[in-house]
């Protein structure tokens, strides 16, 4: 079976049109108040190295969109839970609203774009999406081992 691995290629570009398209709607976060947010969500308070590390940003990058994403109100530096020197990044009760909005914006997009298929075609490429992100992950680290 050929592997049409151009056709991810391109279909991956669109993709990545239309979230950057969706981004712009001018009344909810930006792009990257959107995508650390929603990584604090997901792992939970996080320093700057940790969250550095994590998305494969550079330190200085994220320390501006950080300082930005602060001074909104969105996020605060705190105190480590575990006891640590170091100062964790935290959501805030309007930076998770403003988060919990976007993303139920974000939600209810994908319903209607996704409207006439089956569930098991919705599960299924949220499965193969989950997968490809994983695979992405993974080249990345072997990648930059070398």
């Amino acid at each position: 079976m050929k592997r049409h691995t151009a056709d991810i290629e391109y279909e991956q570009m669109l993709l990545s049109r239309y979230f950057v398209a969706q981004h712009r709607r001018g009344n909810g976060l930006d792009r990257s108040a959107y995508l650390i947010l929603s990584h604090i969500d997901a792992r939970g308070p996080m320093t700057i190295g940790e969250l550095s590390s994590a998305l494969r940003l550079d330190a200085s990058t994220l320390q501006r969109q950080v300082a930005a994403i602060v001074r909104d109100g969105l996020l605060e530096r705190g105190l480590d839970p575990n006891g640590s020197a170091a100062r964790k990044l935290t959501m805030t009760s309007h930076g998770r609203d403003m988060l919990e909005t976007d993303r139920d914006g974000y939600i209810q997009d994908l319903d209607a774009i996704t409207a006439d298929w089956s569930a098991e075609d919705v599960n299924t490429f949220a499965e193969l999406l989950r997968r490809y992100n994983g695979a992405i992950e993974e080249f990345r680290d072997v990648k930059n081992s070398r």
